[in-house]
């Protein structure tokens, strides 16, 4: 079941990217090839899962139009991705098993090719199929989650510095909460809202989506030290380098993984208000800690 709906999941998000992206002929052509690489380069399509099983709970069905906005979202994570491979920051060569950005088309373009998809994931999103409330409030929070505060950059910012500072343990989880949680948790109360949840509702889907993006990530993390470059489809070790602080390198691996659990675990708690329809994303959550890559 749970194979299914990732299955289904990541073809209905790539054929939205597929309709909404501009095609690899569309003038000028060499940035939408190369929006399209990083788009089509593979990946588990977390996000939008995420975002439609979300919005499924909320209204036990999937609403039409959901695929737009889940697509957005990979927009968003894509871009990040884009930026996070260039040599000012991470300098990888691999991104889900393929040449990064900037390897297959240079710096330049991979720069605006990042700019391009975030810019275009605002323009689907001012499109969404759902009252113009909910619309305001989702442009709203996934903006947040991608900003400066306790969101995507915010968090990327830290754990540059963090190279410098050895930071402690609270502050590595402000990193991994803002850098990789942020945008995890968004995709989830997006996908509430669209769907119509009640304000209690999505107070819920966020504790549940902060306590999963962080497990995300500190399963991130030990595979980083555990995985081949083969297997993660990116380079491995580049994560927890010696001057990184990790959680694998603060508190080891059997306990990265124990932390990761209990996250679930009290996250999974958070969605008992919703019964059987929150079975799913109680299953995706427990994906996240369970995947080898």
């Amino acid at each position: 079941m749970l194979q299914e709906t990732l299955q289904q999941g990541r073809i209905r998000c790539d054929e939205a990217l597929e309709r909404l992206l501009p095609p690899a002929t569309q003038f000028p052509p060499s940035i939408h090839q190369a929006m399209r690489h990083s788009a089509f380069a593979g990946g588990k399509r977390l996000r939008p899962i995420l975002c439609m099983e979300a919005a499924r709970m909320v209204a036990g069905s999937l609403p039409g139009g959901i695929a737009d906005l889940a697509a957005a979202l990979e927009m968003l994570h894509t871009y990040s991705l884009i930026h996070d491979d260039l040599p000012a920051l991470d300098n990888d060569d691999l991104r889900r098993g393929v040449p990064t950005c900037h390897k297959a088309f240079g710096e330049a373009t991979a720069i605006l090719a990042g700019d391009a998809l975030q810019t275009y994931a605002y323009e689907v999103l001012a499109g969404l199929a759902c009252p113009a409330e909910a619309r305001v409030r989702i442009i709203a929070e996934i903006a947040h989650a991608t900003g400066t505060i306790d969101g995507m950059i915010g968090g990327q910012v830290m754990d540059l510095e963090a190279e410098r500072q050895h930071p402690d343990a609270q502050a590595l989880e402000y990193i991994h909460r803002s850098k990789t949680g942020a945008l995890i948790s968004a995709s989830l109360t997006s996908g509430g809202r669209y769907a119509g949840a009640s304000e209690d509702q999505i107070q819920r889907i966020r504790c549940f989506g902060q306590s999963a993006g962080l497990a995300f990530q500190i399963v991130d993390d030990v595979l980083d030290v555990t995985q081949t470059s083969q297997q993660l489809g990116k380079t491995a070790g580049k994560d927890t380098a010696a001057d990184k602080a990790t959680y694998p390198s603060m508190f080891g691996v059997q306990e990265s993984l124990r932390k990761a659990a209990a996250l679930v675990e009290s996250g999974s708690a958070m969605l008992e208000g919703f019964g059987t329809r929150a079975s799913t994303l109680k299953e995706l959550a427990h994906f996240l800690i369970e995947r080898k890559k």
